[in-house]
């Protein structure tokens, strides 16, 4: 079965204003990532610009399918 990671995070822009997402789930490779890695991935995969800091909560892996084709 294939990982997916479930995370809560927050986001900082560092030109004002910020997001946060509860439950968002995303496919990783592997059995585990990093928050950094995660915090990485989150601010790529939304095409986030001007990111100040971001904060990774309540990480869990799950087995899942992947929802995404692969590349």
């Amino acid at each position: 079965m294939q990982k997916r990671v479930v995370f809560d995070f927050e986001i900082d822009f560092s030109n004002g204003g910020g997001l946060q997402g509860q439950g968002f789930r995303l496919d990783i490779d592997g059995d585990d990532i990093a928050e950094e890695a995660l915090a990485d991935y989150i601010v790529r995969d939304l095409r986030l610009l001007m990111v100040g800091s971001v904060r990774i909560l309540d990480k869990r892996i799950i087995s899942e399918a992947h929802k995404r084709p692969s590349a």
